[in-house]
């Protein structure tokens, strides 16, 4: 055991049920890591799942996301092309990236088009298809 945790471990009382505030108060007071540390809680909701309308299942959106930027590229021309700029699009444009794409370039994670330019996009379908990437019409 090392000197860390051995002082760790005189911190905590292991007979406490710590209310959410107080644990995480004394996670912050310990943690003195180089690194990013992760949490693991346990929660006894007292309900038994072989009854059907007991089963508890769900998701949870992290305040922060997931860590990844998602780049997205949106195909307009004229006004389209602006209003993907004002949205936030970190790509926008037409034939030049349509020719990008052509070329094999697939460094997006998601791909809006405008109804108009959909004939176009649409002969990408075999590059863009397999790959997820292929909006809807």
């Amino acid at each position: 055991m090392g000197k860390r945790h051995a002082e760790n471990i005189k911190n905590v009382d292991k007979l406490k049920d710590y209310e959410i505030s107080e644990a995480v108060s004394l996670l912050k007071a310990t943690g003195k890591t180089k690194f990013d540390e992760t949490i693991e809680v346990a929660i006894n909701l007292g309900v038994d799942p072989k009854h059907a309308d007991q089963v508890i299942r769900g998701t949870v959106s992290l305040p922060h996301g997931t860590g990844k930027d998602v780049k997205v590229l949106v195909i307009a021309k004229g006004d389209g092309v602006d209003a993907a700029k004002d949205a936030g699009a970190d790509y926008y444009g037409a034939e030049e990236y349509l020719e990008k794409i052509k070329g094999g370039w697939t460094d997006i994670d998601v791909i809006v088009s405008a109804p108009d330019m959909m004939a176009e996009v649409g002969k990408l379908g075999r590059v863009l298809g397999p790959r997820g990437l292929m909006p809807n019409p």
